[in-house]
């Protein structure tokens, strides 16, 4: 496979009013994939961080996760050759590319975020988040599948998409599914599920899970916490 980094296009946005991390594009709210995966362990998260505000330091898993993750990008953009989003599709339909830090977005769904590493053959679609463990959590599963779903929705691809999970710095692809119909409406549901906790329609729920609230580093500020 070839190398491409992918240089990341422009797009008019605003800033949400009230909520940290949420721009307004084209008339709607739209909010990071990667807070499904917070969504998905307690959602409750996202409303002390980005709604109240409240700030707190990196945990050592974090920093660590953040670490490798660079190493992989810096090590990557040695042999990549810069190209535009649209160039590297097509160019795919006829010779494998991989790239790195892709990034996609679907307004209509009100979603956007950085895919960690997109294989792109003329057969196929790969879509690979990086996680530091080997559990497929529901919560990372929706990551994945939304970035199927916004990659779907900005090119139209007929070519078969598929997610995968990937523990950090290791080739093991420990999930992987194809990207069909079931699962896009089942990531429509929790992403529909989101904006409507953004536009204060449905409340958010914390975890019942007292060891989610013994590891959370939200917990001293956390009305909700059953611990």
């Amino acid at each position: 496979m070839e190398n491409k980094l992918i240089i990341n296009e422009k797009y008019s946005k605003e800033n949400h009013p009230t909520i940290e991390g949420i721009q307004i594009i084209e008339g709607k709210n739209n909010f990071p994939i990667s807070w499904l995966n917070q969504q998905g362990y307690c959602e409750y998260q996202i409303y002390l961080q980005y709604m109240k505000g409240i700030k707190t330091s990196p945990t050592n898993a974090m920093l660590r996760g953040t670490e490798v993750h660079n190493t992989l990008e810096e090590n990557f953009i040695k042999d990549a050759t810069p190209a535009t989003f649209d160039e590297v599709v097509e160019m795919s339909k006829t010779q494998a590319t991989i790239s790195r830090e892709c990034f996609v977005i679907s307004p209509d769904d009100g979603i956007r975020g950085f895919i960690d590493e997109i294989w792109m053959t003329p057969e196929e679609i790969v879509i690979i988040d990086d996680k530091p463990g080997n559990n497929a959590y529901p919560s990372t599963i929706n990551q994945v599948r939304a970035y199927c779903l916004a990659f779907k929705n900005m090119t139209n691809d007929k070519r078969t998409i598929k997610g995968g999970l990937r523990q950090r710095g290791t080739d093991n692809i420990f999930w992987s599914e194809i990207f069909d119909d079931d699962a896009e409406n089942q990531i429509r549901f929790t992403i529909n599920r989101m904006h409507a906790l953004f536009e204060g329609q449905k409340p958010f729920m914390a975890t019942k899970n007292p060891n989610k609230c013994r590891s959370c580093r939200y917990q001293s500020y956390c009305e909700e916490c059953k611990i």
